[in-house]
């Protein structure tokens, strides 16, 4: 049998997982996993050694109101799998926590995959050598980090990335995804996806509902339609709406990303692999986001890049808008978002970019990186 650890932080981190698990057990006719992971992974019949959520955290100063907890859970990890070892352990993005134990399981001999590259590139290069100290092999979704790792010589393979092999096999059907969430093809849609973590909605939130009243008050042909990961994530969104928009009309969905940004005509929407997936279906954004001011302080004086989101961080240049920090306010949002309702030029433009940076991400992902699972491995002395 197959023995695979997987530790996955968050629901992008999941989906990655289990696109890799589901790919892997039609190659392994007996296989086993186990670590942490959510709902995806449990799917494809993961053991799951302690709850996803109590990973899910973001920014320095939110990191060490959690640190204790976290360095317990990760202790915890890395008995286990020394007790158990598995034969490749894969930390899927979160560096920070998965790093560490990738380090001390490989030092104990188990071969280790980082799945989803530290943002080396944007800031703290100098991980480089903790990197190399804790992987077997870096599994990269953008091609721009090939040759980040080819001039430190770590071991890596440029997979593309799975949102791309899925969203690019079949084109954007706005009046069936329509459809099937009850929405009128005659309204100008705007999707509000405040993110997945709790305390980016918190402070995304506001902003983002603010900004959809103003709108909804000059145009009531628009109609407001949020997307949340799950229900815990709902009832704070919906706290907050009825406290700072309580007249706003919008319709609220639970688990139907997807399809949300499918119907809609544009998005607003926090910066994460969403902003990505919006990307592959076409459509023009506002992205935004808003960290605590100690964490914003410490991220500014560190990156090296100027974007956040990733299609400009792609393209290297600034083709979708980013109301970040200080400009993530209601005004600011609806100006960008104003710029897009009366602009057909500006959004021709964005969706020919989206269609060029699009096709380099498209690889057969999930394939590739079991292929370099099994070929770490050299799973054929296992059979």
């Amino acid at each position: 049998m197959l023995r695979i650890g997987i530790v996955a932080g968050e629901p992008s981190g999941d989906m990655l997982g289990a696109g890799l698990v589901h790919e892997l057990s039609k190659k392994v006719e007996n296989i086993s996993i186990e670590g942490i992971g959510g709902e995806k992974l449990a799917n494809e019949k993961m053991n799951i050694l302690f709850p996803m959520e109590r990973l899910s955290v973001m920014g320095f100063t939110e990191i060490f109101g959690r640190y204790f907890e976290l360095k317990k859970i990760r202790g915890k990890l890395i008995k286990y799998f020394l007790e158990n070892p598995p034969d490749v352990f894969i930390g899927i993005d979160a560096p920070d926590f998965n790093l560490y134990i990738e380090k001390k399981l490989r030092q104990a001999g188990i071969k280790t995959i980082h799945y989803v590259s530290p943002s080396i590139w944007a800031w703290r290069e100098n991980r480089v050598k903790n990197i190399r100290e804790s992987v077997d092999l870096i599994l990269n979704l953008f091609p721009f980090e090939t040759e980040i790792y080819d001039k430190y010589n770590i071991p890596n393979r440029y997979i593309g990335h799975p949102l791309a092999d899925t969203l690019l096999s079949s084109p954007p059907d706005i009046k069936s995804a329509r459809s099937q969430l009850d929405i009128p093809l005659g309204k100008k849609m705007i999707a509000i996806l405040p993110g997945s973590r709790k305390n980016e909605i918190r402070r995304i939130a506001p902003s983002l509902l603010k900004a959809a009243y103003i709108l909804q008050q000059k145009n009531k042909n628009i109609l407001f339609v949020s997307a949340l990961v799950d229900k815990s994530s709902y009832e704070i969104f919906k706290k907050i709406k009825n406290k700072v928009t309580p007249t706003l009309e919008i319709k609220n969905h639970i688990g139907k990303t997807h399809r949300i940004i499918e119907s809609s005509d544009i998005v607003m929407l926090a910066s994460g692999t969403a902003t990505l997936e919006t990307m592959l279906l076409y459509k023009p954004m506002v992205v935004v986001y808003k960290l605590s001011w100690p964490t914003y302080f410490i991220v500014k004086m560190l990156t090296k890049i100027p974007y956040a989101s990733l299609p400009n961080i792609l393209a290297n240049d600034n083709i979708v808008s980013e109301c970040l920090q200080h400009r993530c306010r209601p005004k600011v949002i609806v100006s960008e978002l104003d710029k897009l309702l009366n602009s057909s030029n500006n959004i021709k433009k964005t969706i020919n970019c989206y269609k060029k940076l699009s096709n380099i991400l498209r690889k057969q992902a999930n394939t590739e990186a079991a292929n370099a699972v099994l070929k770490l491995i050299q799973y054929e002395k296992f059979t």
